[in-house]
């Protein structure tokens, strides 16, 4: 299954690759960046990639999110496992870590395309739409290596970020493995959950090379992980900043936590998520939980 999950995931992301080079390479303006992508457009390329991997794995990502009634909080004392984002996650969004990844990825971008750096941005937040990361993006179109990219923007300063001992303490008492499911990279993971201080508590951390560049919200991704940490996901919560990337979790069966922020993204399929719980302080969540 495991094969057969990859390779419909490889294909459907060769058609999509396909269908977007052709359009880029024709369409000089939007090849520059400087106007965005239809809506139509969006919409066929997403539904024909997930045609092919429903028809190769027997799945069905477009049917609704909800596969279980609502989860009360109770439930989650037995939970055997846990997959946490990471950034906006595990630290509140008022930090602005992302900011500095943001700028940093625009003037990347920028200096590899030769790009006039609000171009870039335009660009990089429509790879971000269309790929689900604008990492993707660009190893698609651009054929970037992906390695420089991650090392550069995730080369940002952390001493904003205090340290958090009441995550620590909620999560030292939480029942089950506990992951964390990111599209950074795994250095990334360590030094931000190192700077909390919250380190120690995680088993393993699943990034973004991990999954082989195949970011949330790709179904993949999510069954990367379940594969790779041999979860089930009946007993298995996700918790996320960004509402859409829970959707697929929930199909699989996972409980779904959502971490709101103010930011635009984060809120975006939130109407279709099927969201079981929702916080904006994790830390506090948590120990309710724990407190029952």
């Amino acid at each position: 299954m495991a094969r057969k999950t990859e390779k419909a995931a490889d294909l459907a992301s060769s058609v999509q690759r396909s269908i977007l080079c052709l359009v880029y390479c024709l369409c000089p303006v939007h090849r520059a960046g400087d106007c965005e992508t239809q809506p139509g457009f969006n919409l066929v390329i997403s539904l024909l990639s997930a045609q092919i991997y429903d028809t190769m794995t027997g799945t069905d990502t477009t049917e609704k999110a909800c596969t279980h009634p609502p989860r009360e909080t109770a439930t989650l004392r037995n939970a055997t496992a846990w997959i946490f984002d990471l950034d906006n996650t595990l630290y509140s969004s008022k930090f602005n870590l992302f900011d500095q990844i943001d700028d940093r990825m625009r003037s990347y971008i920028a200096a590899f395309l030769g790009l006039a750096v609000d171009d870039a941005y335009r660009l990089q937040k429509r790879y971000f739409r269309e790929f689900g990361t604008s990492l993707r993006g660009l190893m698609h179109l651009h054929d970037m290596d992906p390695k420089p990219f991650l090392e550069c923007v995730h080369d940002i300063d952390l001493s904003v970020l205090p340290p958090s001992p009441e995550l620590g303490a909620a999560l030292a008492r939480l029942p089950g493995r506990k992951i964390i499911h990111t599209n950074a990279s795994i250095r990334h993971a360590e030094r931000v959950t190192e700077r909390l201080g919250v380190a120690h508590h995680f088993d393993s951390v699943f990034g973004i090379v991990e999954a082989n560049y195949q970011p949330k919200p790709e179904p993949v991704a999510y069954d990367m992980v379940v594969q790779r940490f041999d979860l089930d996901p009946r007993t298995t919560v996700m918790v996320e900043d960004m509402a859409r990337n829970l959707a697929p979790a929930a199909r699989l069966g996972m409980t779904t936590v959502w971490v709101r922020t103010d930011t635009a993204y984060g809120n975006e399929g939130a109407d279709e998520a099927c969201i079981d719980h929702e916080t904006d302080d994790l830390a506090a969540w948590l120990q309710g939980v724990v407190d029952g």
